[in-house]
């Protein structure tokens, strides 16, 4: 009963029905089937306006008012806070905050053979993949005026590799590659330790593997003010980068401006599966607890015009949910935020992603190119069932950090622009002063910048007489 009276009030914000009286908002123009096993299904069928599911706030104000406190303890107690925030949330004692490079290094040479080999796989493939966002020097000439474009790294930048609930080696790939591709000289990594104040071994050698040997057992909102106004122990950096809970997301939202954050919010994990009659329940089953096995704060949500194809994937949420091993998490992220979501066609489909925005977004339907065109917004597409987010997650190339809470409007995968400025440099003869110089002025006039003006009237008037302006004849 809970959970239908959470439907009928997502009806009443989000779904628009046309009616013989007309349209209104209310929640008894949604047709709320009400929950099927693990998910909430949803007929949006006749809806004028897309709906939207749950999707979680980027932030409240208990969680802001939260990490804006970390950030004042550790401005203010350094290394110290950083101790007491691991007591606190990773039940850890901690002496060292750094962990030694030849940690990693003996990580690395002990990691079981199949282990490397994978993480081995998967970083040439990162890089593979990066080095073709590298961007050869940009240059523009047009009446004596040169204009170069550089792309130049960042000196230092902080990694943030989420822990806790699970070991992530392939986030160290995912966000360090990257970075020295970029050319990134610098790199720092944290990592929340567990509570016998140590970092997953696979961790550690997967930093190792991508060279990064700067790492720091320290976690959530914590790490990013430690990055940020630098510590004792951990020097500051220049950007942040890297996914994690929605207080780690908030904290870079913080320290923003006082370092580079990447415009993405990289929260909790997201994915859209779009499916029609031709995808295999099972696979689509599994595809939505990919990410929903991250733990609560998520999202996993399922549209479809064909009402069977949401039954018989709701059944098999349950099923597979029933028999995994991350159960719990799954539970929890589903019922706050599982949803089947049935649409009239594949055109309310793309309308209903479109206003999600989500990280990742599956299209398991017997033409995705078809659909493809109709979404604008996503983090990742994934096209056909021969594609899993899992391939993303992993080995495919491009960076799995993506933006969450909506930020694919506007936001991108984590790449090597992220790590770098674009700096211009600009050259010009004296042709371009001679033809250019009078616009300039009159513009500085205009703006009330005599100064402005007075630095081109100048040039103007020793190219006019040079003798006069003390040149050599």
């Amino acid at each position: 009963m809970r959970a239908l009276r959470r439907l009928e009030g997502f009806a009443a914000r989000h779904l628009r029905r046309d009616d013989t009286e007309g349209s209104r908002e209310t929640a008894s123009v949604a047709a709320v089937a009400g929950k099927n096993g693990l998910l909430a299904v949803i007929d949006a069928r006749g809806a004028t306006d897309p709906c939207l599911p749950g999707v979680p706030e980027a932030s409240s104000p208990g969680v802001l008012e939260s990490v804006r406190e970390i950030i004042r303890d550790v401005r203010r107690d350094g290394d110290a806070a950083l101790r007491e925030l691991a007591r606190r949330f990773d039940g850890a004692a901690l002496t060292d905050l750094a962990v030694s490079p030849a940690a990693c290094t003996a990580a690395l040479e002990n990691l079981a053979p199949p282990v490397r080999e994978a993480l081995e796989a998967a970083a040439v493939r990162i890089e593979a993949f990066h080095r073709t966002q590298l961007e050869p020097q940009a240059s523009w000439t047009c009446d004596g005026v040169t204009v170069r474009s550089l792309q130049i790294p960042v000196d230092r930048a902080g990694l943030y590799v989420p822990g806790g609930r699970a070991a992530y080696p392939s986030t160290v790939l995912m966000t360090a590659i990257p970075a020295r591709v970029a050319g990134v000289a610098s790199l720092a990594l944290c990592v929340p330790p567990g509570p016998d104040g140590t970092v997953a071994p696979v961790t550690l050698a997967a930093a190792a593997l991508a060279g990064t040997q700067e790492v720091y057992a320290v976690g959530g909102a914590g790490a990013v003010a430690a990055l940020a106004y630098g510590t004792d122990t951990i020097p500051r950096v220049d950007l942040i980068a890297g996914p994690g809970n929605i207080y780690v997301a908030v904290a870079k939202q913080e320290v923003a401006g006082i370092v580079g954050v990447p415009s993405a919010f990289a929260g909790p994990s997201e994915v859209v599966v779009v499916a029609d009659g031709s995808a295999p329940p099972e696979l689509a089953a599994v595809d939505l607890i990919v990410q929903a096995e991250h733990g609560p704060d998520g999202m996993a949500c399922l549209v479809t015009w064909d009402p069977a194809v949401a039954a018989a994937v709701a059944a098999e949420v349950e099923a597979a949910a029933a028999r995994a091993p991350r159960r719990a998490e799954i539970e929890a992220t589903l019922a706050s935020s599982g949803y089947a979501v049935v649409v009239d066609g594949p055109e309310a489909a793309a309308r209903v992603v479109n206003r999600i925005a989500p990280e990742h977004l599956q299209l398991m339907v017997a033409a995705p190119e078809a659909l493809l065109p109709l979404i604008r917004h996503a983090g990742a597409i994934f096209c056909g069932e021969n594609a899993p987010a899992s391939l993303g997650d992993y080995l495919a190339g491009p960076s799995h950090v993506l933006p969450t809470g909506r930020t694919a409007r506007f936001g991108s995968a984590l790449g090597v622009a992220d790590f770098c400025r674009r700096t211009h440099v600009i050259s010009a003869d004296e042709e371009a002063m001679v033809r250019l110089g009078p616009a300039i002025e009159t513009l500085a006039i205009a703006e009330g910048l005599p100064a402005h003006a007075a630095s081109v009237r100048k040039r103007l008037d020793r190219l006019a007489n040079p003798a006069a302006a003390g040149e050599r004849p």
